[in-house]
């Protein structure tokens, strides 16, 4: 079950060639690769590329109608090895992934890929999340792009243009023999516009053509001598064939190339923010006509030597806009200035952030510093970072005098403070009823008894656990990689084992990715004696709620699920397993840690937590309650609550649980100043918070409640009943403490 469902959408993916498509970034991708004549299309989901996994298969039928293949793959390098079906065939394939985990995992395929090059068109679609939204450590993809020779397009960030970035990457990947890959930014995915659409198209050579006729060439296989000749390909013919077709069809681009004797040199993706700061600046309109002469890239490798020369030409300065780190390009243009006896002074990250996100007010500062070097007065805005004290000074040497410039306070305008200011930072956090926030509960719990533990973590929503207020987790290494990143951490054999076990942690995804074979496999081989805890909550929780090998409550005619992860486990070998079928119940959580954490059994120890994921829980039960609702049938839903007058303000409740529903109000007793915890409405009924308030041996202050919609003459009898009880008792309360009260 994914995060959402785009059944409606996909029906635009049907619009003929004139109609005006209008839509998500995602659904224009999509729509694109169906009018290349695609032939094939794999991946793995990641942000913010996820929905485009979601769409494809959610539109299977129309698929379907042009003989196309389509698979989600079981990690990243499986889909770039997909590929490989292009290299022998004329093939036009397409994969997509996060970056740069994504390229990280499938980094081998990718190489081996282009180092042989390719026959039919081969689309590498990344997700890039560089920056402040990123949920990855901050790297780049245009590292693989240099390493592997594979040519990189970052497009402008509007509808048309990424539609045709999609059909120039195949056409690319034709006339060079080299895979392509097209760099999506976060934003690009998710903005809205709109394009004339063409006709969707078959592809003119398909899989069943290439079953039917294989192929065999040698020389694009990968083993010496043929891998020697590659890479001499690679300089000799590929790369200048595809200099010429960049440079023929002309994806580059370049905007008021006469306007002035400075220039701005930019990644394509970065053309909104370029185009916006320079708005701030007084030096663009709204319809982005600049005063600036600007060079967009929208090929980010490799870049063409004769367009930078041309753009040079009579100019004395130029700006290199290239967010993150290294500075490849900024590199690059150094040397083709340098070979070329440009006589041309250049600037980049010594006016821009080395590093972080190119958010407007960064870039408005950079483009500051850089123009007043050269006489332009130009004014502050408000809310733009300092800027390094060299540079500073350098603008204040060339600069106008700050009276002939002008500043908003001198204008009489309003300054908003900046952002970092005013924003509180909001770290990520499990969801309400998150099953996994039990584990993590019962985790702390039992080392309250048996000291503190080196865990090591995994990417998902379980790496949540490093943070308040469960702050558990030492280490993270990688999707999958929980269970490999403990292996250290095993005594050797013959010595005196260690007091303490590590444990490592895992969700179900991580565990079909790789963890299966790293993790425990690996465990296995090596005989380990720590602990492995694989969260099994029926999806790829933290990428969408996508499907799994072990997804239960799901059935697709397309896929095959319903496998237990502990028949995987002991097929590898693991002989001590347990399953918790309730995350929930914390007294067999803890129960279960205690036994693995202190058994005197030989090798690796394997629990698995199974729960659904609440979120997609929800997504679904809540329709279905909602219906029922509006159809007058009896609807139950439970929900916890805190008695004011049992609460004593402790709030260990939160402490342990976290959970964003627990809040805490003014205590009602005037005898006591601490607040009390509240719940608040939006409570799913999970009871963590009740079941390990009492596992802790807290307080009893929490109470179950059922919510009944369109009750029956009996709920109303009884809900009548129990208040008249209550009232009569509590009107003897009152009596009694009237009666001492003086």
């Amino acid at each position: 079950m994914a995060e959402r469902s785009f059944v409606a959408e996909v029906e635009k993916l049907r619009l003929p060639a004139g109609e005006v498509f209008r839509g998500e970034g995602i659904l224009a991708v999509t729509k694109a690769l169906l009018e290349s004549g695609v032939a094939y299309i794999a991946g793995y989901q990641g942000a913010p590329i996820s929905h485009l996994m979601d769409v494809l298969a959610d539109a299977q039928d129309i698929l379907a109608e042009y003989g196309i293949r389509f698979e989600n793959s079981a990690s990243e390098a499986t889909a770039a090895a997909t590929l490989s079906a292009s290299v022998n065939y004329p093939l036009r394939g397409a994969v997509t992934f996060k970056a740069t985990v994504g390229t990280n995992v499938a980094s081998d395929a990718l190489a081996n890929l282009s180092s042989g090059g390719v026959t039919g068109g081969a689309l590498v679609i990344v997700g890039e999340d560089y920056g402040e939204g990123s949920s990855i450590m901050q790297e780049r993809s245009h590292a693989f792009a240099m390493k592997s020779q594979i040519w990189l397009l970052d497009p402008r960030p509007n509808l048309p243009g990424i539609v045709q970035a999609v059909k120039d990457g195949f056409e690319l990947s034709e006339a060079s023999h080299t895979p392509v890959m097209l760099q999506v930014r976060i934003r690009s995915c998710h903005l809205h516009g709109q394009f004339i659409a063409s006709d969707n198209r078959a592809p003119a050579f398909s899989v069943r053509d290439a079953l039917e006729n294989p192929v065999r060439d040698v020389g694009r296989i990968v083993l010496p001598p043929a891998s020697f000749v590659h890479e001499k390909e690679k300089i000799e013919e590929r790369w200048p064939a595809a200099v010429r077709f960049i440079q023929e069809r002309g994806l580059n681009e370049f905007f008021s190339e006469g306007a002035a004797d400075v220039g701005i040199a930019l990644q394509g993706g970065l053309y909104n923010t370029v185009i916006r700061a320079l708005q701030r600046l007084g030096l663009a309109d709204v319809y982005g006509e600049s005063k600036i002469p600007l060079y967009v890239m929208n090929v980010a490798y490799p870049l063409v030597d004769d367009e930078f020369e041309r753009f040079c030409q009579g100019r004395k300065a130029l700006l290199v806009v290239e967010e993150g780190q290294p500075d490849f390009i900024e590199q690059n243009v150094a040397s083709i200035m340098l070979r070329r006896h440009l006589d041309i002074r250049l600037h980049g990250k010594d006016v821009l952030p080395m590093a972080g996100e190119y958010t407007t007010a960064a870039v408005c500062a950079g483009l500051r510093a850089f123009l007043e070097q050269y006489g332009w007065a130009l004014p502050k805005p408000a809310g733009e970072p300092p800027r390094p004290p060299a540079v500073e000074a350098a603008a204040a040497a060339r600069a106008p005098a700050p009276e002939a410039a002008g500043t908003a306070e001198d204008r009489g305008e309003d300054v908003l403070p900046p952002l970092s200011e005013t924003v509180h930072p909001r770290p990520p956090g499990l969801c309400t009823g998150c099953p996994e926030r039990p584990i993590f509960s019962a985790i702390r719990l039992v080392e309250r008894e048996l000291g503190a533990h080196h865990i090591s973590a995994d990417i998902g929503c379980q790496l949540f656990s490093i943070l308040p207020p469960f702050d558990l987790g030492n280490t993270t290494m990688g999707y999958g990689l929980g269970g490999a990143s403990a292996s250290a951490l095993n005594v050797a054999p013959g010595g005196e084992p260690a007091n303490r076990r590590a444990i490592s942690i895992m969700g179900d995804g991580g565990f079909w990715h790789n963890g299966l074979t790293s993790g425990v496999a690996n465990a296995v081989f090596n005989q380990s004696d720590n602990l492995t805890i694989i969260v099994d909550n029926n999806y790829t929780a933290a990428t969408g709620g996508q499907d799994v090998l072990s997804t239960h409550n799901t059935v697709n005619p397309t896929r095959s699920t319903g496998h237990e992860i502990e028949d995987a486990v002991r097929g590898v070998g693991v002989k001590w397993v347990r399953t918790i079928r309730r995350t929930y119940d914390t007294r067999a959580m803890t129960a279960a840690l205690r036994e693995a954490l202190t058994t005197l059994s030989k090798g690796p120890k394997v629990l698995i937590a199974q729960s659904e994921c609440m979120l997609n829980r929800q997504r679904r039960e809540k329709p279905l309650r909602r219906k029922a609702v509006a159809e007058g049938r009896r609807v139950v839903r439970e929900r916890f609550g805190v008695d004011p007058d049992t609460c004593t303000g402790d709030h260990s409740c939160i402490r342990l649980s976290g959970c964003p529903s627990l809040t805490i109000r003014d205590n009602p007793d005037p005898l006591r100043q601490e607040p009390i915890t509240a719940v608040e409405d939006t409570c799913v009924g999970c009871g963590h918070c009740g079941e390990v308030a009492h596992a802790a041996v807290l307080c009893p202050s929490f109470y179950k409640a059922s919510i009944i919609d369109n009750p029956t003459g009996w709920d109303t009898w009884k809900h009548r009943m129990r208040g008249a009880i209550i009232a009569r008792l509590q009107r003897g309360l009152a009596r009694r403490r009237d009666r001492y009260a003086f």
